[in-house]
């Protein structure tokens, strides 16, 4: 099953889903004439309220839906996600991370305005929206057989058994095995059903409660692991600017990949590798930040692309980079072969001896729970275009079974079966994208002249 799933992601990720993702984002970002980054002081002012209107249709504010998308990405993609990338790609694999962060932010901008653009009722007539529904509404049914991938795709993409997986890992390494406790399948089925009664209590409660426990978790936990990572940054800080140069002096050499040669050997794997894990880690293209964007109370598109843009900024450009540089300055990545969580663990134990690991332990329990509330979400979402809005509350069952699964499995099984389905996503969501991104240009340039 291990060898077929990484076969599996393996295929999907290839070459053609690279000039998707990457070419696509690039043709987006100049269509729009650098659009994403000329605007972020207009997208900060967006996201405080300025241009909230309680009339608008829709169900939660601009902050709420930026929050619940990054709930989402905001979690072990970022702490486990980026050591797995340093673990094969060495420091190099960060700048094509940046990479694939900068172009993300201009297909987070047009995915999230034609999420508004576009919204579609589902069968209880509420307002929805996401890659399903602005493919059909935008498209026609014509287009429904990509609408009806995408949400397949969805139903298994969004399940938590990475979140999970790497949570149980942290709570072996950092709390169990320290203390004398055995670790084994067991202790991983208790921590599971732990988890099970968190996210069910949460879930169940339908998207106001996801959005309000992200809207009061994400700005804390963010908080909380930038001030310790800048801990570790100045108690290192003599190496600090060697390691920095090192992202960009590695990202062209490729000397410490160890992954499997793609694209004409190791350096074609190294960006493939750093492309993946930038996409794992923001989401941009996938299609799921779309599906919280599309709940916004609002009837601007524009208004709330620039609200989703700044998310691959939060999430990788500042996040994803925090982590590397606590990886990369405490001189872990070289001494340990562990990856994922524990290599991320060992940076803050080695900083902070007798703290180090417990301040760890809480970030990525808020970030990892969190995470857990926004894809059931998605799920759903998927679950009720497919068959209905009265059969959605199936999913939330097998999500919470999927929890178990997470928390008893491998970690290369888990992260190979949750990038082979975000890769299956990425290709109706970009394909219409690209298709109707002229429809959005048009809207950008009435939307500029109302503001002005």
């Amino acid at each position: 099953m291990e060898q077929f799933l990484n076969d599996f992601s393996s295929f999907v990720w290839g070459f053609p889903l690279l000039v998707l993702l990457i070419g696509g984002g690039l043709y987006l970002l100049i269509l729009s004439r650098f659009l994403p980054f000329r605007y972020l002081g207009h997208a900060i002012q967006v996201l405080r309220g300025k241009y909230d209107n309680p009339n608008n249709s829709g169900q939660i504010s601009h902050f709420q839906a930026l929050t619940t998308a990054l709930s989402a990405t905001v979690g072990m993609g970022n702490i486990a996600g980026v050591a797995v990338a340093i673990s094969i790609g060495g420091p190099g694999a960060i700048f094509w991370m940046w990479i694939s962060a900068i172009i993300g932010m201009s297909t987070k901008f047009f995915t999230a305005s034609l999420a508004i653009m576009y919204r579609g009722k589902d069968s209880a007539g509420e307002l929805q929206g996401g890659p399903m529904y602005f493919i059909v509404e935008g498209l026609g049914t014509i287009w429904k057989p990509l609408a009806v991938m995408f949400s397949f795709s969805g139903l298994v993409g969004a399940l938590p058994v990475f979140n999970v997986n790497q949570l149980t890992q942290a709570v072996n390494d950092i709390l169990l095995i320290p203390n004398g406790v055995k670790v084994g399948l067991f202790s991983n089925t208790v921590i599971g059903l732990v988890l099970v009664v968190i996210t069910s209590i949460v879930i169940l409660g339908g998207l106001k409660r996801i959005s309000q426990t992200a809207a009061k978790l994400v700005p804390a936990m963010v908080l909380l692991y930038f001030i310790s990572v800048l801990i570790i940054l100045v108690i290192n800080s003599e190496v600090v600017p060697k390691y920095f140069l090192m992202i960009f002096t590695d990202a062209f050499s490729a000397k410490h990949f160890t992954g499997d040669s793609f694209l004409g050997g190791a350096f074609g794997g190294l960006i493939l590798l750093g492309i993946r894990r930038g996409a794992f880690s923001n989401e941009a293209g996938i299609g799921t930040a779309p599906m919280a964007h599309g709940a916004t109370k609002t009837n601007e598109p524009i208004r709330e692309g620039l609200v989703a843009m700044l998310g691959p900024a939060i999430d990788t450009l500042v996040v994803c980079t925090l982590t590397a540089l606590a990886i990369l300055v405490t001189g872990v990545w070289q001494t340990t072969d562990t990856n994922g969580v524990s290599l991320t663990a060992s940076a803050f134990a080695k900083a902070m001896p007798t703290i180090g690991h417990y301040v760890l332990m809480l970030c990525i329990s808020v970030f990892s729970i969190s995470s857990l509330f926004s894809y059931s979400y998605y799920g759903t979402k998927c679950m009720a275009f497919l068959f209905g809005n009265h059969n959605k509350h199936f999913y939330k069952y097998l999500y919470i079974v999927s929890i178990i699964l997470g928390a008893t499995t491998t970690l290369s099984m888990m992260i190979n079966l949750i990038d082979g389905f975000f890769a299956l996503m990425a290709i109706p969501t970009m394909t219409a994208t690209l298709i109707m991104a002229p429809r959005v240009v048009k809207e950008i340039r009435v939307y500029f002249q109302k503001v002005k």
